[in-house]
């Protein structure tokens, strides 16, 4: 192993390791920063066209792929390329966020008030909270932690490991986009179609990878392997999405509860479709989908070492 791979291998753990202490900076964060410069550009580039989100998107992710480029040639020695990478690692993450989200959520319905769950769960989902009864609400949590594990945390981790700084902030720059305009509406049906489609690219892999270390994961929450890879197998395309339909399936399997089904999106009803073979999750299994997130994120912060050492060599 050279110097700069050990050095990259170092920066995201350190930057994992700085996710799970801090989580995310209270003010300045860079992720919100560019998606003010997203929402800038997007008045000028804005048309009711395929093309015109292709550029959006190109200019965007582009910028982001040339800074990590000037990063990387900025950091030829060891020491600067380890904190830079931690730096970023530790700015494109999100899962101490996560986990504190989800608690609160949790929190909140045990003891009962269910208005402040539902405003809380708001932070994690774009379907209707106000609709949701208690159930609906620790099915929500539960969901939007186990697609963001993967999005928010085992993404960013394996990007980074294949392609260093560019591959950090390249991929943060695609999920943000994709969470901005991605959505399937009638602004965004066409503009947003080239932001959708490189996100599912981007996280086909990661997304796999996610289901693989909650599959082993599963005993830790005292859950079921088999069940995991059976919700997997059978269920995980009845989800719309390619990727959250394997992951969802897999926290679902691995809890031992049942997760999808009907939810609705600014008054527009859709069916995810059923994934597991429990009972609907409640504030307890919140947590238990707490520990297997984190336990999932360790998995991943090893591997992405470990390909770091292989890719980078």
């Amino acid at each position: 192993m050279s110097r700069r791979t050990a050095a990259t291998a170092a920066g995201l753990v350190l930057g994992w390791a700085a996710d799970q202490v801090l989580g995310d900076p209270r003010r300045w964060h860079p992720v919100a920063g560019f998606g003010r410069v997203a929402a800038a550009l997007e008045r000028h580039t804005y048309r009711d066209d395929r093309e015109a989100g292709v550029l959006h998107e190109a200019l965007l992710v582009g910028g982001a792929v040339a800074l990590g480029v000037a990063l990387n040639r900025a950091t030829r020695r060891p020491l600067a390329r380890t904190l830079v990478t931690a730096a970023a690692t530790w700015a494109v993450l999100g899962g101490r966020s996560l986990v504190r989200e989800g608690e609160a959520v949790a929190a909140h319905l045990n003891a009962g008030d269910l208005a402040a769950a539902r405003e809380q769960v708001g932070h994690l989902v774009s379907r209707d909270p106000l609709s949701l009864d208690a159930d609906g609400v620790a099915r929500a949590v539960t969901e939007s932690l186990a697609e963001n594990t993967s999005d928010a945390v085992v993404a960013p981790l394996v990007w980074g490991a294949v392609a260093g700084i560019p591959g950090l902030l390249g991929y943060r720059a695609i999920n943000t986009l994709d969470a901005m305009v991605g959505y399937r509406n009638a602004r965004y049906e066409n503009f947003g179609w080239a932001a959708a489609k490189l996100d599912d690219l981007a996280n086909w892999v990661p997304a796999r990878l996610t289901a693989a270390l909650a599959i082993a994961a599963a005993p830790l929450v005292g859950g079921s392997r088999t069940e995991a890879i059976r919700a997997i197998r059978e269920q995980s395309g009845r989800h719309p999405s390619p990727n959250g339909g394997v992951v969802e399936a897999a926290f679902a399997g691995a809890l031992g509860v049942t997760l999808g089904g009907r939810n609705s999106y600014g008054g527009v009803v859709e069916d995810r479709g059923e994934l597991g073979f429990g009972p609907a999750p409640g504030p307890d299994d919140v947590g238990r989908a707490n520990r297997l997130l984190v336990a999932v994120s360790a998995g991943a912060v090893a591997v992405a070492a470990l390909l770091a050492a292989g890719f980078r060599r």
